[in-house]
């Protein structure tokens, strides 16, 4: 089992443990904004079980059917959790409505609340691990689980201030108003993550700093070629795609077109982990002059 799938693996039991803990925390309080924590952690168990499915679809081999992988199943696991954290937002909405014109006071407070913030804790530490050990991994499932655990972390903060402060001052209906408030931040969380699943489905070009070093790999590693045009980049999961037309002399022979490709696809995925390159090679009258311009 690799690194990507024990943490997708780890992020269901963690999940499962928090989604225990706050459902204990709600059974001793009866609070409609630790309801509303709950709900979002029973999302956040089946995006769990999601992530987990596409990062084992993802590391499946090309096939026939699949000649470029199937690395774009992260994309469509990212884009579910992104639609769950709404579906949760709007749950949690639902109950402070209702919560909002029938307040009622909360049991055990402080109790409830020591639970739910031992949830809290161990949420905020996974979701930093998934985050951080997503980004190295290159594994967009993974750093969206880890966001998703953060709006989980940042709505269970907001709910256990809006209990003290309606512990404090007995205005129970801060407990409602306060779960709405935080579920327009979950909302926007959702939307954050949707939007950035949907660049890598609709193949979505590399960052400018990668474009740039991938150029300048081509115009100093490609000696006796004469330039490179339709340089086209994408990404899918870990896996970044990059070609491009390389022009090389009239007189320059196979074998020796072929070296200078390997050269520069070797310093290429010097440069851009896990990179999978593909060089179209033309005699010098396709030149174009408006591509890149190697330097011997």
């Amino acid at each position: 089992m690799n690194t990507t799938m024990k943490l997708a693996f780890g992020s269901l039991l963690v999940g499962f443990a928090v989604l225990g803990l706050k459902a204990l925390a709600w059974w001793m309080t009866g609070s409609v904004a630790l309801l509303s924590d709950a709900l979002e952690s029973t999302v956040n168990v089946v995006t769990a079980i999601a992530a987990l499915i596409a990062i084992r679809v993802a590391a499946l081999p090309a096939d026939a059917n699949h000649p470029y992988g199937h690395h774009k199943a992260e994309f469509f696991s990212a884009t579910l959790e992104g639609v769950m954290i709404i579906i949760a937002a709007m749950l949690i909405m639902h109950q402070a409505y209702g919560g909002f014109f029938a307040p009622k006071v909360i049991d055990a407070p402080i109790e409830g609340l020591l639970v739910n913030g031992g949830a809290t804790v161990l949420n905020a530490l996974w979701c930093w691990v998934l985050i951080t050990r997503g980004r190295v991994e290159r594994s967009p499932a993974l750093v969206a689980d880890g966001r998703h655990l953060l709006s989980d972390v940042v709505t269970s903060c907001g709910v256990a201030l809006g209990i003290l402060l309606a512990y404090a001052t007995g205005w129970w209906v801060l407990d409602p108003a306060l779960a709405a408030l935080v579920a327009v931040n979950i909302l926007w969380s959702g939307w954050k993550v949707i939007r950035d699943s949907l660049s890598g489905l609709l193949d979505e070009a590399v960052p400018e700093d990668t474009l740039k070093a991938i150029r300048e790999v081509i115009s100093t590693k490609a000696g006796g070629a004469v330039e490179a045009h339709d340089l086209r980049t994408r990404h899918a999961g870990k896996v970044t795609f990059i070609d491009f037309h390389l022009v090389v002399p009239g007189e320059m022979s196979v074998a020796e077109a072929h070296e200078v490709c390997d050269q520069v696809e070797h310093c290429l995925k010097e440069v851009v982990i896990d990179a999978n390159v593909t060089i179209h090679v033309e005699p010098e009258f396709k030149a174009k002059h408006t591509g890149i311009i190697v330097l011997d």
